[in-house]
């Protein structure tokens, strides 16, 4: 007999007529696994992969294992995250776009369906230690607050330990951690040379040390998915100076030298024809002098991103040989989606102004150049370096042409591969990850997860091409969606539309591309072959129902204007906050955007000054301090800087702060300070944000990144904060105020 203790054996009166039966010590015999996960990272932005930017140590796992050219994703991060965890598509597993939003229907939930258990379920189960470090982003947001509920944290979803963020994009220097099931501050400051890739890599090494010594016996499964190369690009000065002239010949160049470099390499195949440009590409030449500065460290600050990045990665695999791991170590290196045009015509130094349709400054923006990838920028690099990053695709993320859905894979599986170094071009999709994992770790998913009768697995492993480099692809049908964009593959050919918010679904004009003898969509043959177009086309509605794709939604950021659902706590007119609190992740902070009130009760004393709330970060938000017998404030509103004060009457005891702050019938919005009795002159903000802040909020300090460069960071309030109360009035249908993808 047994129990979930183990065996019983047979138990008599005392321990000397009893047969003692030891439980058995959990291990299992497969190799370690560890994905990295890059964010945002085209096709053609690895030197493998016929870069300029310099990735030695990827590249030396490439020469090791094989490099796939004919992987994809699903365009998205939260849909492609959730696919890769569990070998389903996004879906039938409830992620179908971020993680944000829950789009009211079962496709669209933004967490992932306990009916599509996780690899780390799995693997932990059968004895292997399981970590994950970097971007969750697979959670409700809404629910990311430090009260939970942590049912779709990482230690929720079968993970052992978690350091990393929450939300979809986070700045390298003030990030805002997460270990475990609680918000913990960076360990070090930009001053101190912190940079959160570092700090990942070293929290990685750690986990995988602690293991080495402790549990020898077993497996490990780290799951590294990095910010990078997510905008903000953030890159240490060395790496920004060692990447400095080089796009100064522009997009147009560079993208044709990766074109050749990859038909050189073999990353492409032969006779594969560069598309033109995409229309909303502008040639480099046509860019005025001071247009061609900016869009060049822009895109400076994303190569020395990348190039950090892979620094950091080559300090993991030199531990991995250091410790013995390196020869028991299955790897995977991939990407989520193509490369990102939210940059606009030339790029952006403050993402905050893309969010809320702001055009950038030329003038201010060349002023600021030497700062870009530095603690105070938020850049983004601009469309034109995206399609050169997505070479030799169409488009970008958020589409299903090959710009969105075609990403790097590099898989490497010591002793294993049949032809190291070698460009594979089967077709794989970021569903067939997990049975891959499953298949090389010998690991059978159960049937069930936590009492959870399981979804069939939709993903079918590649571990057939480590021996036989050369097999048929296995898979015959891939489906796509993603706002409306569509596409089906079968057996080499392609059907894609490109859907455009608002127009009927059926408008939507349709293209056909034999795959496997054009590789980089060049040549529609819709009109030739109309036949095959329209059996795609049926075949698509026949997955799509399949695989829960229906029905057809292509709201995006209006999905974040929507009021939270029924029941949301973000609902409320009144927060109460009691200090100390731990910092509040953007996503969950109240609703800053609209009508309010604050009011703090505190004890003021010593030198009457710090920061009583911080909300945002650099590029935006507001912070409310004390300073030389004051209460001050400051609205950045992505550079435009509001501020007022009012003279406090007492210095010490107890003591009423506050603000109110009035949006107004014009689009403005008005702000009045006071404290005990005295009142400030009312302050206009011209023009109060949509969405305030991509960092959330701070109560008694400034600790992330400084919002205004009045004081000294963190600038902790010295007296005490008995109470911050914040009052909201917010009409029903009011729209939020944050979002990050």
């Amino acid at each position: 007999m047994t129990d979930s203790l183990g065996p019983r054996g047979r138990l008599g009166l005392t321990y000397q007529d009893s047969e003692a039966v030891h439980a058995p010590v959990r291990g299992h015999p497969g190799p370690n696994v560890i994905v990295i996960l890059f964010d945002d990272l085209g096709f053609a932005d690895l030197g493998c992969y016929g870069s300029e930017i310099r990735t030695p140590n990827i590249d030396r796992i490439a020469d090791l294992g094989h490099r796939y050219s004919n992987f994809h994703t699903t365009t998205l991060c939260s849909p492609s995250r959730a696919a890769l965890l569990t070998g389903r598509t996004h879906h039938s597993v409830g992620m179908r776009m971020l993680s944000n939003v829950d789009s009211g229907g079962p496709s669209g939930r933004g967490r992932i369906s306990r009916e599509a258990g996780l690899l780390s379920e799995h693997l932990r189960e059968v004895g292997y230690n399981t970590f994950a470090v970097g971007k969750w982003h697979v959670a409700p947001m809404r629910e990311t607050s430090p009260a939970g509920p942590f049912d779709e944290w990482p230690l929720g979803r079968g993970f052992d330990q978690f350091y990393g963020f929450m939300n979809g994009a986070e700045d390298h220097y003030y990030p805002q951690l997460i270990r475990d099931n609680h918000a913990v501050p960076p360990p070090a400051s930009p001053e101190d040379g912190y940079h959160l890739t570092e700090d990942l890599v070293d929290r990685s090494i750690g986990y995988i040390s602690d293991h080495v010594a402790h549990a020898p016996h077993r497996p490990f499964f780290l799951y590294f998915p990095l910010g990078a190369a997510h905008a903000p690009h953030h890159a240490p000065a060395e790496f920004m100076e060692a990447v400095k002239g080089r796009y100064d010949e522009g997009w147009d160049v560079i993208r044709q030298q990766r074109y050749r470099r990859q038909l050189e390499m073999g990353v492409i195949p032969p006779g594969t024809e560069l598309p033109p440009s995409n229309p909303d590409v502008p040639a480099w030449d046509s860019l005025s002098e001071q247009d061609q500065r900016i869009a060049a460290r822009f895109q400076e600050a994303y190569a020395a991103f990348v190039e950090h990045t892979d620094a950091q990665i080559g300090r993991l695999l030199d531990f991995l040989e250091r410790a013995g791991q390196a020869d028991e170590t299955l790897i995977v290196i991939t990407s989520d989606n193509g490369a990102a045009m939210e940059g606009g015509r030339v790029g952006a130094f403050s993402r905050i102004r893309f969010f809320n349709s702001m055009e950038e400054d030329p003038e201010k923006t060349l002023g600021s150049l030497d700062a870009v990838g530095g603690p105070t920028a938020d850049s983004h690099y601009a469309t034109g370096w995206a399609q050169a990053s997505n070479t030799p695709g169409r488009w970008y993320k958020y589409h299903t042409h090959g710009g969105g859905i075609r990403d790097p894979l590099i898989v490497y599986q010591p002793g294993k591969m049949a032809d190291p170094g070698a460009v594979l071009d089967q077709f794989h999709h970021i569903i067939d990850i997990a049975p891959t994992i499953y298949e090389v770790s010998g690991v059978t998913p159960g049937d069930e997860v936590n009492g959870i009768a399981q979804m069939p697995m939709h993903g079918e492993s590649l571990a057939y091409t480590f021996d036989e480099p050369g097999a048929q692809s296995v898979r015959r049908v891939q489906y796509f969606e993603m706002f409306g964009n569509r596409a089906i593959w079968a057996d080499g050919w392609k059907a894609v539309t490109r859907h455009f918010a608002g127009d009927g679904y059926d408008d939507s004009e349709w293209e056909l591309y034999h795959l496997d003898e054009d590789f980089s969509e060049s040549r529609d043959l819709a009109a030739a072959e109309p036949e095959r177009l329209r059996e795609l086309i049926d075949l698509w509605r026949q997955q799509a129902e399949l695989y829960d794709v229906l029905p057809l939604d292509d709201r995006s950021v209006e999905l974040y204007r929507s009021p939270p659902p029924p029941g949301s706590p973000l609902l409320r007119s009144r927060f109460d906050f009691h200090p100390p609190v731990s910092h509040v992740e953007a996503s969950t902070t109240p609703p800053f955007g609209s009508a309010s009130r604050y009011r703090i009760e505190a004890t003021v004393s010593g030198s009457l000054s710090g920061v009583l709330i911080a909300v945002g970060n650099a590029s935006s938000g507001f912070v409310l301090y004390v300073d030389s017998g004051e209460l001050k404030y400051e609205y950045n509103a992505a550079g435009a800087v509001t501020a007022t004060s009012v003279e406090i009457p007492i210095s010490e005891g107890p003591l009423g702060l506050g603000l109110e702050f009035a949006l107004q019938p014009d689009g403005t919005a008005i702000v009045q300070l006071f404290a005990g009795s005295s009142r400030s002159t009312e302050a206009t903000v011209a023009t109060p944000l949509r969405f305030l802040a991509l960092s959330g909020m701070d109560i008694g300090g400034n600790p992330l990144s400084p919002i205004s460069t009045s004081y000294a960071a963190p600038a902790w309030f010295e007296g005490q904060i008995e109470r911050l109360t914040v009052f909201v009035d917010r009409p029903p249908d009011a729209e939020a105020d944050v979002l990050d993808d």
